[in-house]
């Protein structure tokens, strides 16, 4: 049995020593938010922090990283309330958000090590792979979270809104079934 903090939750995976830790983060865990993309650490989508560096989950065992402690996108703040995860809200930073929760922990370890990060550190803590063109806002999102970290700005914070399914189909009309037009 491989063991580890997650979460600050005692975790023992019965799982091959040599299993990918993303992969019993999402799959004997259930902790989603890691997501695993290349599979090989190039991209950066399943970044978690590991005794406080980020480090790219797919590319470590759990047998290399026992006895550590691991923190998610779920542990990093309860009510989504970090500085970084307000910062990119706030700079509407996702697109596509698959990299998204990798760029968060990336970006809330390098806020934790260095106060006032400039560009050139941000881009290279930040070296994932997003294909949908966010370096811009991202760049800028960091240095927001790192200025509210230090206390010299601030948020509001923007909610994410808790959609009831059955409020959201209230609105949505009934499509009709498609008129099918004749042959020639």
């Amino acid at each position: 049995m491989t063991r580890l903090t997650v979460n600050n939750q005692p975790i023992q995976y019965a799982l091959s020593p040599e299993t990918p830790l993303a992969v019993a983060l999402r799959d004997a865990s259930n902790l989603t938010g890691t997501k695993i993309a290349c599979s090989n650490g190039e991209c950066g989508a399943c970044t978690v922090d590991i005794d406080g560096r980020a480090v790219r989950s797919c590319a470590v065992t759990i047998a290399s990283v026992e006895g550590s402690f691991v923190t998610t996108i779920e542990g990093l703040a309860r009510d989504r309330d970090h500085p970084v995860q307000q910062a990119f809200l706030a700079g509407n930073v996702s697109q596509c958000g698959y990299c998204i929760p990798g760029l968060v922990m990336a970006a809330a370890v390098l806020i934790r090590e260095v106060r006032d990060p400039d560009e050139a550190a941000i881009r290279r803590a930040m070296s994932h792979h997003c294909r949908c063109g966010i370096q811009p806002r991202l760049v800028e999102a960091v240095r927001r979270a790192a200025a509210i970290e230090r206390g010299d700005e601030t948020v509001a914070p923007v909610a994410s809104p808790d959609i009831d399914a059955r409020d959201a189909a209230k609105d949505v009309p009934a499509l009709a079934a498609p008129k099918r037009l004749p042959r020639s």
